[in-house]
C-alpha cells in the first residue's frame, strides 16, 4: 500500500463538514439549489467591503516594479508592521513586526506554531467541542490532541484543563468565538486559566504555550468584548484570518503573532518563520498582502449575520429545540432531540436540511448550524427544522 498509514487513518475520520458539504452539492443536483438548505459549511455569504474591492483594484492596476518578486519568509514588511500596529491596539500591548508572521490562513499560522513547539508524543489540549483539524494538525508534527469537555454552557472547564495537564503538555488550544458553539470565553475565564497556566508552567518546569485561534474575532453580537490573550498571558501565540470578518475565505490569508514577553520569543519566532518556508507554505500571495496593510481594521458588515442569528434562534425555539444561544461567528450547535446525532442529521436530510453531526467536532449528541446562508434560506427551513423535530418525538 502506498499511502502512509497514518493518513490512511485520518482520511476514515475525515471531516463531517466536507462530508456534508459534498453531499449538499449531489442533493441540490438531484432536487435544484433553491429546495436543498444547506448550512454545512462556514462559508461567508457576504461580500467582502467595498475598501478591500477598492484596494484589491489599487494593487492589481499598480505599475510599480517588482510587486511579484520573492519576500522574507514572515511576509511583506509593510503589511507585517500595519498589522502589528492594529494588533497593538486590539490587544492593549504595544506589538512590533517582530512578532508577526504572515501566513497562509490560520490553518498555516496554527501548523507553523505546533510544528515549531512540539517533540513527537508531546500533547495539546483543547476544549470540546473543537475545530476537528486540530487533531490533523497536532498530528502532523507528531503530537497529540487531548480535548477537555467543556461547561454545560459551552464555557471554559479550568479545572478540567488543570487536570489533563502533564510534562508532556506544550500547549492549549483554544477557539473563541468558539467553531462550533459560537461561544466567547469570558474575561474571567481567561484571567483563570491565564493563573492557571503560569502556576502549571512552574511546577513541571517549562512555559506552557496559549495559542489562540482567532478567526472570528470580528463577529460578535451583543456589544460582547473579546479578551486580550496577550494581556493576560506571556507565553502566547494568536493564529487568526482574514476569511471570515472581511469575507475572503477564498485568498488563505492569515497570520500568526507571537506575546514580546513570550518565553524564548526570539527563538519561536525564528523557528516558526523557518517552518514557514520548509512546510511549503513559503508565503502567503503578496497582492493580498499588500492589500491587507491598506485595510486594517475594516470588516463586512457583521450585523447582517446577527439578523440572521435572530431569524435562526427563533425557528429553532419555536420548534422545541434545545441549545445555547451563540455569542460570537455564525453557528449554532443544538442538542439532537435524539442520542445519535448522525441519525438526526440523515433526518434533517430527509427535509433536505443539512448540517454537520455534533460527533465531527468531538461532541457527540449535538449538531451544527452554519448560518452564513441568506436569509430566505434559513426561512424556508422553517418547516423542515419543525418537521424533523416532531419526527423524533412522534
Amino acid at each position: 500500500m502506498p499511502i502512509a498509514n497514518h493518513i490512511l487513518e485520518y482520511m476514515k475520520k475525515g471531516s463531517w463538514i466536507r462530508q456534508m458539504f459534498e453531499q449538499g452539492a449531489l442533493m441540490k443536483a438531484e432536487y435544484g439549489v433553491e429546495n436543498v438548505f444547506d448550512f454545512s459549511l462556514g462559508n461567508p455569504d457576504i461580500e467582502p467591503p467595498p475598501e478591500f474591492k477598492a484596494a484589491l483594484i489599487d494593487e492589481a492596476s499598480s505599475a510599480a516594479l517588482g510587486l511579484h518578486s520573492y519576500m522574507p519568509n514572515a511576509g511583506l514588511p509593510m503589511a507585517r508592521k500595519a498589522v502589528a500596529k492594529y494588533l497593538s491596539t486590539e490587544q492593549g500591548i504595544n506589538i512590533t513586526d517582530r512578532s508577526i508572521i504572515i501566513t497562509c490562513g490560520a490553518a498555516g499560522a496554527l501548523n507553523i506554531t505546533l510544528k515549531s513547539l512540539l517533540n513527537p508524543g508531546d500533547t495539546v489540549i483543547t476544549p470540546s467541542p473543537y475545530f476537528v483539524e486540530y487533531d490533523f494538525y497536532c498530528g502532523n508534527h507528531g503530537g497529540r490532541l487531548i480535548p477537555v469537555p467543556t461547561m454545560p454552557d459551552f464555557s471554559l472547564d479550568i479545572e478540567a484543563i488543570s487536570r489533563s495537564i502533564d510534562k508532556n503538555t506544550r500547549a492549549v488550544l483554544i477557539n473563541s468565538p468558539n467553531n462550533p458553539t459560537g461561544k466567547v470565553y469570558s474575561m474571567g475565564s481567561i484571567k483563570k486559566l491565564a493563573a492557571m497556566l503560569k502556576e502549571k508552567s512552574r511546577s513541571i518546569g517549562h512555559a506552557l504555550y496559549l495559542i489562540s485561534d482567532e478567526p472570528y474575532r470580528k463577529i460578535v453580537y451583543d456589544n460582547i468584548k473579546i479578551p486580550s490573550i496577550f494581556q493576560h498571558y506571556p507565553h502566547a501565540v494568536i493564529a487568526t484570518s482574514y476569511s471570515k470578518d472581511l469575507s475572503i475565505p477564498g485568498e488563505r490569508l492569515g497570520f500568526a503573532a507571537v506575546n514580546p514577553n513570550a518565553k524564548d520569543y526570539d527563538k519561536l519566532l525564528d523557528a516558526m518563520t523557518f517552518c514557514n518556508r520548509i512546510m511549503g507554505f513559503v508565503n502567503a500571495p503578496g497582492m493580498m498582502q499588500r492589500v491587507i496593510s491598506k485595510v486594517q481594521g475594516i470588516s463586512a458588515p457583521i450585523e447582517t449575520y446577527a439578523k440572521k442569528r435572530e431569524l435562526l434562534c427563533n425557528i429553532l425555539d419555536e420548534s422545541g429545540y434545545e441549545f445555547t444561544r451563540p455569542e460570537g461567528a455564525f453557528y449554532i450547535f443544538p442538542k439532537s432531540p435524539i442520542p445519535d446525532d448522525l441519525k438526526f442529521v440523515n433526518i434533517l436530510q430527509q427535509e433536505k436540511i443539512l448540517t454537520v453531526p455534533g460527533r465531527g467536532f468531538g461532541t457527540p449528541g449535538f449538531f451544527r448550524i452554519a448560518f452564513c446562508v441568506p436569509e430566505k434560506n434559513i426561512e424556508k427551513s422553517r418547516d423542515g427544522f419543525a418537521a424533523a423535530f416532531t419526527k423524533c418525538n412522534l
